[in-house]
């Protein structure tokens, strides 16, 4: 108990009465709460409150020599040998005679009482036990004034306590002639490391009240120096876990031992930066009791510049530098304040070519970042190059030296600084660094990722994994602080069977989305889940309508979510049903609507198509909320995917661009009035038996919420297309399987 009992009356004042209820509760009687109890024999003595310590000392005489503590039974030859309370006798290992020694330790029990000192003790028996060791008279106070006194140990006098118990371990033990000429925090260090070994008696790595009070005090008279305090209140200010011990690492934080770290392979840190934007530099040295970090430029503080484009170092010491010039470019450093021999170096260079406004393409032979303004491949990281981290190349080759193409299956954009991107065969999503156009790092996932999905609101991605090409074995895992370098986590959900799954997109209006949605093949029900927790919160039944969901969109406007159901053996088209987001309530058939449904960035128009489907299906939310159809456009071949483009000439207005399933055209619309027009000659898709995981026949992809580009790939080129002029731009020739891409930049 120790300690533990000191700082539950120190800290806690408590109203007339309280302290007597509280005793209660414990299951002490009234004559044990005022210390008329024998420890040694828990017998109820027969004490007036009056009476003095002499009549005190006599009626306690007849149980001196029966074993305070609980020890076993005391030599003979100490059988005449009174002993004061608070000690026992045993014999000298130097003349063998009986002496009295005061008692290493109490029987654990709390009855707490008051000294004359103005302390309150855990017991009778460590009271007698702190006189025995200060050697002065303390006797019971028979009061319960003491219990509510205030505490006499500030944390000015405490601060001073540890000065002195520091000055007289360097008396005792001064530094050898090799630790004097260490710097001061390391001499520091080792002088309260020594200090810790001295109190340790029995080695155990923990720190006792009756450790600290023998061994500091004992033939000390320091009481005039600690001004209230005692060794003790060590267990009062810095026992963190309340344990009643201390170990060496609240001793540190007592005493300020500040422990400080940095990787080898973060000494030096180089990042790469386009003119234009933003970085944040974060220092890596880590430890205990971190000071703040200093940052320094050619020898200069840079902390307390008066600048426009450094001046926020964040509440974890980061160096931010805001639009970024050539000026930037160069090294700056960071130290923990007073620790100026430990730094780490940061190289920074600016790339005048932006490495934003990039289409990010994965394909059979690597990654190719694409700059659409000069249709050319700025850089190619090859399947043999290798991921930063961990040496491990990026697309693996079999045994033997085989090539075999790269596997992609489904990637996404985090906050424009790093691209995750998952890799089926391998069991493993790749992290791109989009300032450095390298690959950071590998996450070890479920087997067959399948798709990823970022959630902005939460920094997190989310994994499906299928477990086997027969999604026989399917699992939901998390990624979370998906946008820093270095503090991912993977957290494995508890739902199990999951098909497939849908998070409502950001945008310019609604930044912040609370819940997603799962669902599996055979369940007719779709499963809200809260982003935050990973926990269910409600199954919205489907059965009355027999659908099984298969794919989701959502609008803000109206608050509506649409669900396209799952075709069954029948030749009937599968219907499409709305949800109420408000209710959660299923509001009905949406009209005689078919397709996978795709809301536009504004969340006003709602165009649903499919592959197996002539028909591509054009809806409007009006400003009331309610739905509308504008119209059904005839194609002639199924639609395998849609991207919006917004319009140049007209405010608030879309273009849907489309392509077919099985024609190298794509198929461009005005979303309010109807107008189509086709772009041609832009080759046959890509060919060849199509992965189980993968994504349309041909894809297509936008440049963002204000960009012009599109793209769309071809069987062995990228061909882009300018949405300000509807028009083909160019092709990239030499690019195969490019299935799977991204858009980096915001313009």
């Amino acid at each position: 108990m120790g300690g533990t009992s000191f700082s539950v009356f120190r800290l806690n004042k408590m109203k007339p009465g309280g302290f007597w209820l509280h005793l209660t509760l414990l299951g002490a009687s009234l004559p044990a709460a005022l210390g008329w109890l024998d420890p040694g024999t828990s017998r109820v003595l027969n004490v007036g409150v009056g009476e003095s310590p002499a009549e005190e000392s006599r009626s306690f005489e007849v149980t001196r020599r029966e074993g305070l503590s609980g020890h076993d039974a005391l030599p003979a030859s100490c059988g005449k040998k009174l002993c004061g309370r608070g000690s026992r006798c045993t014999l000298s290992r130097e003349t063998g005679e009986p002496e009295c020694r005061c008692l290493e330790a109490c029987r654990p029990s709390y009855m707490p009482v008051c000294g004359s000192d103005g302390r309150v003790y855990e017991n009778h028996c460590e009271l007698h036990r702190a006189a025995c060791l200060l050697g002065k008279k303390i006797s019971i106070a028979h009061s319960k004034d003491c219990f509510l006194k205030g505490d006499p140990c500030t944390m000015a006098n405490y601060a001073r306590l540890k000065k002195v118990l520091l000055a007289l371990q360097t008396r005792l033990q001064p530094l050898h002639e090799g630790g004097s000429r260490q710097d001061p925090a390391s001499q520091k260090r080792l002088l309260v490391e020594s200090l810790f070994k001295d109190l340790d008696a029995d080695g155990d790595g923990h720190l006792s009240s009756s450790e600290l009070a023998q061994h500091v005090l004992e033939g000390q008279d320091l009481e005039e120096d600690f001004l209230g305090c005692s060794p003790d209140d060590l267990l009062q200010f810095d026992d963190y876990n309340r344990d009643s011990s201390l170990t060496l690492h609240e001793f540190y934080t007592a005493f300020q031992v500040v422990q400080l770290s940095l990787a080898p392979e973060e000494r030096v840190s180089v990042a790469t930066v386009t003119v234009g934007l933003s970085t944040v530099l974060t220092c890596a040295i880590r430890g205990d009791l971190r000071p703040p970090i200093v940052w320094k430029r050619n020898g200069l503080a840079l902390n307390f510049l008066d600048s426009e484009d450094i001046n926020d170092f964040g509440e974890d010491d980061s160096l931010y530098i805001t639009k970024v010039t050539t000026i930037h470019m160069g090294n700056y450093t960071c130290h923990a304040s007073g620790y100026e021999q430990l730094f780490q170096t940061h190289v920074l260079q600016v790339n005048g070519l932006s490495v934003g406004n990039m289409f990010y393409v994965f394909s059979d032979d690597g990654i190719i970042v694409l700059h659409p303004v000069d249709c050319e491949i700025q850089r190619h990281l090859k399947p043999t190059e290798k991921i930063f981290m961990s040496y491990e190349e990026i697309c693996p080759q079999r045994e033997g030296g085989a090539t075999q193409p790269c596997q992609w299956a489904s990637a996404v954009n985090v906050r424009h600084r790093y691209i995750y991107v998952a890799q089926p065969a391998l069991s493993r999503v790749l992290v791109v660094d989009v300032q450095a156009q390298k690959v950071l790092q590998s996450i070890g996932v479920d087997p067959l990722p399948a798709k990823l999905s970022y959630d902005k609101s939460h920094d997190q991605v989310w994994v499906l994994s299928w477990g086997d090409v027969h999604k026989s074995q399917p699992s939901l895992q998390v990624i979370t602080e998906a946008s820093t370098s270095q503090g991912q986590h993977l957290i494995r959900t508890p739902f199990a069977g999951v098909d497939d799954f849908f998070i409502p997109p950001t945008n310019l209006i609604i930044n912040h989305i609370r819940f997603g949605f799962i669902f599996n093949k055979t369940d007719p029900a779709i499963h809200k889940v809260d982003l935050e927790t990973l926990m269910l919160l409600k199954t919205i039944g489907l059965h009355r309508h027999g659908c099984v969901p298969q794919a989701m969109a959502h609008t803000h406007l109206g608050g509506y979510f649409f669900i396209q159901c799952r075709q069954d053996s029948s030749s009937t088209a599968a219907p499409q049903l709305l949800i109420d987001s408000v209710t959660d309530a299923v509001v009905g058939p949406n009209g005689n609507v078919t397709g996978t449904p795709h809301t536009s960035p504004d969340g006003r128009f709602v165009v649903s198509a499919a592959a197996t489907s002539p028909q591509l299906h054009v809806q409007e939310i009006t400003l009331r909320g309610e739905i509308q159809t504008l119209y059904d456009l005839k194609v002639s071949q199924g639609v395998s995917d849609v991207a919006f483009q917004g319009s140049f000439t007209q405010g608030n207005q879309y273009y849907v661009y489309a392509t077919l399933e099985s024609q190298p055209d794509l198929l461009f619309l005005e979303l309010s009035t109807g107008k189509t027009g086709v772009l041609k000659g832009l080759k046959e898709p890509p060919v060849g038996p199509a992965q189980p995981w993968a994504g349309p026949r041909r894809i297509v992809r936008d440049s963002g919420l204000f960009g012009q580009y599109l793209l769309t790939p071809a069987r062995e080129s990228l061909f882009l297309i300018s949405g300000r002029q509807n028009a083909l731009r160019c092709e990239v020739a030499g690019v195969k399987g490019g299935t799977t891409v991204v858009w980096v930049g915001e313009v």
